[in-house]
């Protein structure tokens, strides 16, 4: 069998969860001047976890529930932990936490053997609730939507402070614009995070952080963020944002694999490149290979972990498949990364979010930057 080659750094992997007839070989060479090569070939879905700088672990391969619908996502969770996911990525904002709630109550009830403590769950900090005396409230309002007593992982879910109230997108008079904070710093509201009880947020991360904004947040509170969950793929591998992450033991979680629709471009599962590296493998390895596979694999190289989205059986169970990825297919899938591209930057989002998260060119013309330190 061919052997995907990890990227990783030691600590980052959890031997232990893998099985007898996964091959570890070392070598002494570095990668990028900051890790080690693992070649390591193991079930790519249920067996392979990293390590959070808290001891946790995380599958690598979670259920995404961002723009799942309404009447769709319990269903979808429920799915999910049936197939045999274990990591649920969820947030405030998507709308969707009580139903979400629903599907783990029914897994737990149902699925024989599952309990709370085997599942990974991570939800997200919303915009309007930055200043330091809401954080905890938000965390209260998101453990009693989903019906749970804790959270294995809670993330700041952007940078960026919206005004606060109960409104979770509050607008400028000419509704064009979201309305700002910029009473409050991402430094002021990372240190109400590291003060919630460990009884209800397990471990505190990140979301959307360039290394600027990791590197406020640690110098002023001296507390590493135990994840930055970020946009990445083939087109967008952010090779410097990784290699800081993994000098300071931050494991980064990939969003949008797959791309997403929100400038009408099509999503990389349909680029022509990914359909011939998949198509490629399938005649490589006898057994169907999908795009999508391709890329989830792809998106765990160097001890990453990824949440697709599905709320279909067949593919929340496809996106579940092993899938082995040969030197060739890297090369491929790496070369998309010559020429980067973000899909989300919501300086573009309509009302359009009037700051410079990433110094994109469209966002060269906003108004502001995130406050890092007041």
């Amino acid at each position: 069998m061919a052997a995907l080659r990890l990227l990783t750094r030691p600590s980052f992997l959890s031997i232990s969860s893998l099985s007898s007839s996964t091959r570890i070989n070392l070598t002494r060479s570095t990668y990028n001047s900051f890790s080690r090569p693992f070649s390591i070939t193991a079930n790519m879905s249920s067996g392979r976890t990293v390590t959070l700088n808290t001891g946790a672990k995380i599958p690598q391969i979670g259920y995404g529930t961002w723009q799942a619908a309404p009447g769709e996502v319990g269903a979808g969770v429920y799915e999910a932990l049936k197939i045999g996911y274990r990591h649920l990525d969820l947030a405030k904002v998507y709308g969707n936490q009580k139903e979400v709630g629903e599907g783990i109550k029914k897994a737990l009830a149902e699925v024989p053997g599952l309990k709370r403590e085997d599942i990974f769950i991570t939800s997200k900090l919303w915009n309007n609730a930055h200043n330091p005396e809401d954080v905890a409230p938000a965390l209260d309002d998101t453990l009693a939507e989903l019906g749970l007593e804790y959270l294995d992982l809670y993330l700041i879910h952007w940078p960026v402070a919206f005004a606060p109230g109960a409104n979770l997108f509050p607008k400028a008079a000419d509704g064009s614009e979201s309305l700002l904070n910029r009473n409050v710093s991402i430094v002021q509201t990372w240190k109400a995070m590291t003060e919630l009880p460990k009884s209800k947020a397990r471990a505190v991360g990140v979301s959307n952080f360039t290394i600027e904004h990791l590197e406020a947040v640690i110098a002023a509170t001296g507390v590493v963020p135990a994840a930055n969950q970020i946009e990445r793929h083939p087109r967008l591998p952010d090779p410097e944002l990784i290699k800081y992450c993994a000098e300071k033991g931050i494991i980064i979680t990939a969003y949008s694999a797959f791309g997403n629709n929100t400038k009408g471009l099509p999503l990389l599962v349909n680029s022509d490149e990914v359909k011939a590296v998949a198509e490629n493998l399938a005649k490589k390895q006898g057994k169907p290979v999908t795009p999508a596979q391709v890329i989830l694999a792809w998106s765990q190289i160097g001890g990453h972990t990824v949440i697709p989205k599905s709320v279909t059986k067949a593919r929340i169970a496809e996106n579940f498949q092993e899938v082995d990825l040969d030197d060739e297919a890297i090369a491929a899938l790496n070369k998309l990364g010559e020429t980067p591209y973000r899909f989300n930057v919501p300086f573009n989002y309509n009302p359009k979010w009037n700051v410079n998260l990433f110094n994109t060119e469209d966002e060269k013309a906003a108004a502001h930057t995130p406050i890092i330190k007041l």
